[in-house]
């Protein structure tokens, strides 16, 4: 495990921020931090997202880890480690996705799902690996991955929420990515951020 991914060790949640309102996302940066949740994802799905990015690492760099996901091409993966990617997050194994994030000294975190495409990762420099969908075969499946494979640090990311992360945990899993079922959609457009950093100190309780 690279040195890096000690920050996944010592606190194991992702927070996918997936499009957030321009006008909201500080807001829903400071309720996760104060919610103890410092591993940030903000993926890549909008013109602007790699400014976006930027932004975030200029005002949180020193508070947070900050990644770049839904990372699907090169071209993608260069911009956001040029905008300050710590970590560059992809739902699928992409070889020249990982090449780039380690000839940018970035850590990579490729999607995978079989043990063929964990191991074709790892082979070409990936870090670890995301098995997504997550919830389409449960914690079990990570935990069946960790016997043959316990060198591989898994991320687990879709369908985790505050009712099952520790079983992922308890899985074998090194951290969790959480989207919507940690930065819920209804509390974002009620400004009710209160509710997420609330949920954020639930979650971590659970695996610390």
């Amino acid at each position: 495990m690279g040195s890096n991914l000690k920050q996944l060790e010592e606190s194991p949640v992702i927070a996918v921020l997936r499009t957030p309102p321009e006008d909201k996302v500080y807001d829903i940066v400071e309720a996760l931090l104060e919610g103890g949740i410092t591993n940030l994802e903000l993926t890549m799905q909008k013109p602007d997202s790699a400014r976006t990015l930027a932004e975030l690492n200029k005002r949180y760099g020193d508070r947070a880890w900050i990644g770049a996901g839904t990372v699907m091409d090169e071209v993608t993966a260069v911009n956001a480690i040029h905008a300050g990617a710590a970590f560059i997050f992809s739902p699928n194994y992409n070889e020249s996705v990982v090449k780039a994030a380690k000839r940018y000294g970035v850590i990579s975190i490729p999607g995978v799902l079989t043990p063929t495409e964990m191991v074709q990762a790892v082979e070409h420099g990936a870090d670890c690996v995301k098995v997504f969908p997550a919830s389409a075969f449960g914690p079990r499946y990570i935990k069946e991955l960790k016997g043959p494979f316990p060198h591989i640090p898994i991320v687990p990311t879709g369908g985790i929420h505050e009712e099952n992360i520790q079983d992922y945990w308890n899985a074998g899993a090194v951290a969790c990515g959480m989207g919507s079922s940690l930065v819920d959609s209804k509390a974002v457009e009620s400004s009710s951020f209160h509710e997420i950093t609330a949920r954020a100190r639930r979650i971590m309780s659970k695996v610390k």
